[in-house]
């Protein structure tokens, strides 16, 4: 059985759904904080088990059965929570019950160098993955274009992108990932340990996003560079907590050190056809 963590969450639903058109209902189980929310999985077959990272008892029960785990990053560090450790919990109970293989969304900024917070957080979540003897596959995600779509979002009611200096970035799509996750999982073993990178198929910037804009609105985006500092008191001005600020202001410094803007073809390999462009992402947000 292969049991998916965070399986209402924005990845997780894509990864089950890609699953269930690859392996049969019956294989697929789903761990989850609210297993209300996981009705029509638990109709069309899927086993339902609630497990909450913030709670380490519930984990081991939920993940019983498992051949592998499909382990989706915590974002509790968002919330002053420690990712971390929920991972080391998820890890030990995946241990305890019997599972074969982990695999992780881990991220291309994946090192204990990164400038961006996440991207030591999924460093040293593969350190533990590579001493828990276990089998693992760490999926080496582009960057989520999600971030992009929403700042293109913002550029549109403004007329600007006002962020501090960026840097290229390979943006890739939740539903191109989730096919990449749900692929490997069918045939386990394909990669052992990190993946290579898994990437959309060019790396732009915010200039490059606002002239994109400029030309599917038809009326000028302009692109404003504010410092690094300018960016997060415009956070915590919106009742950010610090948190939060100090994590979202990470990718820019990470960003100008091109840790996003790698390119290659794996993840088109894995999916069969090409992954889908920042533009086509950002033309179905204008339509």
């Amino acid at each position: 059985m292969i049991v998916v963590t965070g399986a209402t969450g924005g990845l997780g639903s894509l990864i089950v759904s890609k699953l269930l058109e690859r392996v049969a209902a019956e294989q697929i189980g789903v761990s989850v904080r609210n297993p209300a929310k996981a009705e029509e999985l638990a109709a069309r077959g899927v086993r339902v088990r609630r497990g909450d990272f913030a709670e380490p008892s519930t984990l081991q029960g939920a993940f019983a059965g498992a051949s592998q785990l499909l382990l989706v990053s915590s974002n509790a560090a968002a919330s002053g929570g420690d990712s971390l450790a929920q991972h080391r919990d998820a890890i030990a109970a995946a241990k305890q019950a019997g599972v074969r293989r982990i695999v992780y969304t881990s991220q291309i900024a994946s090192s204990d160098t990164s400038l961006f917070e996440p991207g030591l957080v999924h460093a040293a979540t593969e350190k533990m993955l590579s001493e828990s003897g276990l089998a693992w596959t760490a999926l080496r995600n582009g960057f989520y274009a999600t971030r992009a779509v929403m700042e293109s979002d913002t550029a549109m009611k403004s007329g600007a992108i006002a962020t501090p200096e960026d840097g290229k970035v390979s943006w890739t799509s939740h539903t191109d990932l989730a096919e990449a996750a749900a692929t490997i999982l069918a045939n386990e073993g394909r990669f052992d340990g990190p993946t290579p990178p898994l990437t959309g198929g060019e790396a732009l910037d915010y200039t490059d996003l606002a002239a994109m804009l400029t030309e599917l609105l038809g009326r000028p985006i302009l692109r404003k560079v504010i410092s690094d500092s300018e960016f997060e008191n415009k956070m915590a001005a919106r009742g950010l907590p610090p948190q939060l600020v100090k994590l979202a202001g990470s990718y820019y410094p990470a960003a100008r050190a091109l840790e996003f803007a790698t390119v290659d073809p794996t993840l088109e390999q894995l999916i069969g056809r090409k992954p889908e462009t920042l533009r086509s992402l950002v033309a179905a947000k204008l339509a």
